[in-house]
């Protein structure tokens, strides 16, 4: 197939969003919408939208399954080696420039996708039906830029307005939306009782000397009746955060409201923003104030964020050309809706010899949920 890339720029109205035109589509498996939802946030510039992938990736049982037009093939390899292989297949040739996505890949990486690269013991329950990796390889996009006010359809095989004509006539269908609500009240997976006596355990283990950091979490659950987007949507209106997302599957939907920047590579700059330390905001604005700058000198929460920021430089160096692993921005405050946060900036630039993938790799899990070491 020939390979090249078209972006077609779409009439923008100045008070939409690409919300509006997800509606129509979030029922569709394999639909995605990353969402810059934090309006005065410097990093909620792009909405990226994308659906009807050419291939599919799922890593399930230390397996992963590439699905395309031709059928479906198991491969053993870490799963960044075989997506990895299969960008560099669908995409030989890939484009650079200002918009953020011009086809690829795009999806997300589950925490225990860390046991496909390192020997770590099974001790968590596989109850949940979605695989450890679920990634899309996408050959054209919606984007809208927040900041110039301007919408483009992208296609890397160069069909963008026949794309969007496509689109246009589904949005004259009649949307029928299905109200959401929870049809339960919140469970969470253990007591407080074995909570209190994992809490010992680590608080020992620090002690001890056997580690630095850990974050001790528990999975709250409810029964519900609805569309999850409908659910999304209700959240990105409480918490807008930057780095939203609505990921529908075969097998259910992901839905994210986050703040942190866990990678970014452009022109082979990398950048890492790990989260550590938080207020609750107040809407008096003297105790508001007072709260971010309580956080920004406590002692506890800098020496949690500066334990993070050392394990992620040395994630970095495993990829980066030596010398280049900075920290620009340590212990910033950045405020979002409902809490003030610590965050720190970790730079560098991505050694020739690597690609994105490599790096995905090699800071993989995240520093800021892994803990230290």
């Amino acid at each position: 197939m020939q390979q090249y890339l078209i972006a077609q720029t779409i009439p923008y109205a100045g008070s939409a969003d690409l919300t509006a035109i997800f509606s129509h589509f979030a029922d569709q498996p394999w639909a995605m919408l990353l969402d810059s939802a934090a309006s005065d946030h410097p990093n909620s510039r792009y909405q990226i939208m994308v659906m009807q992938p050419l291939a599919t990736l799922t890593a399930t049982n230390g397996v992963t399954t590439l699905r395309d037009e031709q059928g479906s093939h198991d491969y053993t390899q870490d799963p960044f080696t075989v997506l990895d292989c299969a960008l560099k297949r669908y995409f030989p040739e890939p484009v650079n420039g200002e918009l953020p996505f011009t086809g690829g890949a795009l999806g997300y990486f589950g925490y225990d996708l860390g046991r496909y690269l390192e020997k770590l013991p099974e001790l968590s329950k596989h109850d949940i039906a979605l695989p450890d990796m679920a990634v899309g390889l996408y050959s054209w996009t919606l984007i809208l830029d927040k900041q110039q006010q301007q919408l483009w359809c992208v296609d890397y095989h160069g069909d963008a307005q026949a794309r969007w004509q496509l689109i246009q006539h589904q949005l004259s269908q009649k949307l029928a939306a299905t109200p959401f609500k929870l049809t339960s009240t919140w469970q969470a997976n253990i007591s407080q009782a074995q909570y209190n006596e994992r809490f010992a355990q680590i608080q020992q283990h620090l002690l001890n000397g056997n580690c630095y950091q850990i974050n001790l979490a528990q999975r709250f659950s409810a029964r519900y009746q609805g569309d999850e987007w409908q659910a999304y949507l209700a959240l990105r209106e409480a918490n807008a955060a930057p780095f939203s997302a609505f990921i529908r599957l075969e097998q259910g939907a992901v839905l994210s409201i986050s703040p942190e920047r866990f990678l970014q590579l452009k022109n082979r700059q990398v950048e890492t923003k790990p989260i550590k330390g938080t207020r609750p905001r107040h809407s008096n604005l003297q105790l508001d104030q007072q709260a971010a700058a309580e956080l920004q000198q406590a002692e506890k929460d800098r020496a949690e964020n500066v334990m993070i920021v050392d394990l992620l430089r040395n994630d970095l160096g495993k990829v980066c050309r030596v010398g280049s692993v900075k920290v620009p921005a340590l212990f910033a405050i950045e405020s979002f809706p409902a809490v003030h946060h610590l965050v720190s900036t970790v730079t560098g630039e991505l050694a020739a010899q690597y690609n994105a993938c490599d790096l995905l790799r090699g800071a993989f899990p995240g520093g800021s949920i892994t803990g230290a070491p």
